[in-house]
């Protein structure tokens, strides 16, 4: 058996956990050090889990080329339309706004408040189509 977990490092990472609460994520464990510093957390929201931390070095996010900077996290959600929305509302920046796909499902595209590429959608992955 084998589970996938992601981790982030964010700069600011407790403002990215605000972020993420205004995704509809909860954050369910959190630690802090004495200068403000996240030395570790943990958000959920249905069966996903992300970990968030302060960045521990001067990591360099890749830029964006077009409408992706290569790497990214993809959560399936039931309402692409909104998920965009709280997410450009809470501080994201819109690469591209919910659109149909030419396989049937619906997609966005923000970058969270430090660069990172976030896809919305309603493909579920490993599922047949």
């Amino acid at each position: 058996m084998a589970r996938l977990f992601a981790y982030r490092s964010y700069r600011d990472a407790p403002a990215v956990l605000d972020w993420l609460t205004a995704l509809g994520f909860d954050v369910v464990r959190r630690q802090d050090d004495e200068g403000g510093r996240v030395l570790h957390s943990e958000v959920r929201l249905g069966d996903v889990v992300l970990m968030i931390a302060s960045a521990d070095a001067e990591y360099v996010r890749a830029p964006l080329v077009g409408s992706s900077t290569g790497d990214g996290l993809y959560l399936l959600v039931d309402d692409v339309d909104r998920c965009h929305d709280r997410a450009v509302a809470a501080g994201g920046r819109s690469v591209f706004g919910p659109e149909h796909t030419e396989w049937g499902t619906r997609r966005a595209r923000v970058l969270d408040p430090e660069g990172g590429e976030w896809s919305f959608g309603s493909y579920e992955p490993g599922v047949a189509w």
